[in-house]
């Protein structure tokens, strides 16, 4: 074997089996198995699998074919498991639901069909089959740059819904993270997928950009402390969300001024729990539910006195959404410091 065909060997081998220590510190040493962690050391080693096919098949003879069917099948697995590093990342108290395990369904399939694949199939040069085989392989390699696609929307997606928030420094952390993975593994699948149009660069280019990238991320990772920090930084963010879009019904729709407006029709409204939508009120607008509605109330009821002088002040309550003039009142000194009647008169002064 030439040097530099050892050469190469060292170099892709040394990533791959830095991924699978990485992934085992991550999943059986770290003292914090945060979901993020066990997902992104199921990357790693399902990479590991990957890019230890490719290494074997091109310098090593007559490697089995259900093994290299086997490998291919990997990266119907690696699309998924990163889609959902990037939802754990980036979503407070993620988890995966059954639903979410009917999109490792293709890669159960191909893998299972890789265990009927033998020698003289592999090898044939009927037309048929090497169609068959090739589009396989490009849907396989069509299905994980989807999953590269989908997941970079989806970091594109919650960094557009913090716009207008303020950061904090673990949440800008998790997209400048979030970035450079999408990022290494576009440069992966890249490397891969040229190979496949015609040799357009060498096969063993592939596992020399995973080692390339493997090291790198593999700095970033400990230099930006990225393990020990998970969705959960997106939890104020999350409620921050939702108490605006609780505002915004509560103004848009006039909800304020509906005599039998309740916490309970509320929630409904916005699909939470009652607990969680008097827990977010209580939380932002440092009040309760009842206070938070007759802010409202009273902000249309302080306009209405002053606009409209010859209404009586027991109309502009009804119209103000308070079902007696006495609550009207209550609530309006509660919240001004006078009475309906006082601010009427010191207002036209």
């Amino acid at each position: 074997m030439r040097f530099l065909d050892i050469l190469l060997i060292i170099i892709s081998s040394a990533g791959l089996i830095h991924g699978v220590l990485f992934a085992v510190y991550l999943c059986f040493i770290k003292s914090k198995k945060t979901l993020p962690n066990i997902l992104l050391g199921l990357i790693l080693i399902v990479m590991a699998f990957r890019i230890g096919k490719s290494v074997l098949l091109n310098f090593g003879n007559d490697l089995e074919p259900k093994f290299i069917f086997a490998g291919l099948a990997f990266l119907l697995l690696i699309g998924p498991l990163l889609r959902w590093y990037v939802l754990a990342l980036t979503r407070s108290n993620f988890k995966l639901n059954s639903i979410y395990f009917l999109e490792i369904i293709p890669f159960i399939l191909i893998f299972a069909m890789s265990f009927f694949i033998n020698d003289n199939l592999f090898s044939t040069k009927e037309k048929n089959t090497i169609i068959l085989f090739g589009s396989i392989i490009i849907c396989i390699y069509a299905h994980f740059g989807f999953y590269i696609f989908i997941s970079w929307k989806s970091l594109q997606n919650i960094k557009k819904e913090c716009k207008n928030i303020l950061q904090t420094k673990f949440q800008k952390t998790i997209f400048q993270w979030l970035h450079l993975i999408v990022i290494g593994f576009i440069v992966i699948w890249v490397s891969y997928f040229l190979n496949i149009i015609e040799d357009t660069v060498p096969y063993i280019v592939g596992p020399i950009m995973y080692s390339l990238v493997v090291y790198f991320l593999s700095y970033k990772a400990f230099q930006l402390k990225i393990t020990d920090i998970n969705g959960d930084v997106f939890k104020m963010n999350n409620d921050l969300l939702l108490f605006n879009e609780i505002s915004e019904i509560v103004v848009t729709n006039k909800l304020y001024l509906e005599l039998d407006v309740s916490l309970s029709s509320l929630s409904k409204q916005i699909g939470k729990s009652t607990q969680k939508t008097s827990e977010i009120i209580n939380q932002y607008a440092n009040q309760n539910f009842n206070d938070f509605i007759n802010h409202f109330r009273i902000k249309e009821a302080k306009k209405t006195l002053l606009e409209n002088q010859n209404l009586t002040i027991s109309s502009i309550a009804f119209d103000s959404g308070f079902n007696s003039l006495s609550s009207f009142n209550a609530a309006f000194k509660k919240m001004v410091g006078t009475t309906p009647s006082l601010y009427r008169k010191n207002s036209s002064l």
